[in-house]
């Protein structure tokens, strides 16, 4: 499987704290990859990073095998974990704003912005106000700003923060819907079950570095004796993994 994303040797320091201590990932074209780890971790800085918010103090970024350029964005979708929406827009005005600033024309935005509208069960809200949503409803809406213009690598930061349990569910499907479909997805989140339940590959993060890396087989492998190998394979948590991880 080639790869879409990797860094190699990422480091970024905030004054004296360093938020990433030389992390390499390999994110594989196709896959749905995990980004585990505590609030303050350095997850979202990683994201940043791949996203070109900001850049590395040193290593580098690969997309598609060559050092990720200002043009790539573009084939990027980001929902970041601190919602971006003007609060005072109507929804529906406000899809499609944002779906021309991808390049998108306000005739195609329109269709395809109908069709996320009603595939999540928000067809009422085009003339709502944002300031008129629940964190929830925001969020479905904020998931259609980042998925319409249909890009090769989407990124999740904390996606399912202020969802019932339903709704979780069906942003769940849609994820992996989109991944059939062609897409790749970085899902971050300190959220252990949901890893569990979407993710083919996960890089652990405590610290500022890159404590595991791998396939949930090879992850759950890796934590226990030859001779437990395959019992822990079946039934060791994301979350008995990261604690294990995080105190060796």
């Amino acid at each position: 499987m080639s790869e879409i994303i990797r860094t190699e040797s990422v480091v970024k320091q905030f004054g004296s704290f360093r938020a990433l201590d030389e992390v390499s990932v390999s994110i594989p074209r196709g896959s749905v990859y995990g980004l585990l780890g505590p609030n303050g971790a350095g997850k979202t800085t990683l994201i940043r990073i791949i996203n070109r918010i900001t850049a590395p103090d040193s290593g580098r970024v690969l997309f598609d095998g060559r050092p990720l350029a200002a043009g790539d964005v573009a084939r990027i979708g980001y929902l970041p974990e601190e919602r971006g929406l003007y609060k005072k827009m109507k929804v529906g005005e406000q899809v499609l704003y944002f779906a021309g600033l991808k390049g998108l024309s306000r005739h195609d935005a329109t269709n395809r912005a109908r069709e996320w509208f009603t595939r999540l069960g928000i067809e009422g809200w085009w003339n709502k106000k944002v300031e008129e949503l629940s964190k929830g409803m925001a969020q479905k809406v904020q998931f259609v700003t980042t998925v319409m213009h249909g890009p090769e690598l989407l990124i999740f930061d904390e996606p399912f923060s202020g969802f019932d349990p339903l709704n979780a569910e069906i942003l769940k499907i849609e994820m992996l819907r989109l991944r059939d479909e062609g897409a790749t997805i970085i899902f971050s989140t300190h959220n252990m079950a949901s890893v569990e339940e979407v993710c083919t590959h996960i890089t652990l993060i405590n610290r500022g570095r890159a404590v595991v890396n791998g396939t949930l087989e090879e992850v759950r492998a890796q934590f226990g004796s030859v001779e437990e190998r395959v019992v822990v394979r079946q039934s060791m948590s994301m979350n008995e993994i990261f604690i294990k991880a995080v105190s060796e």
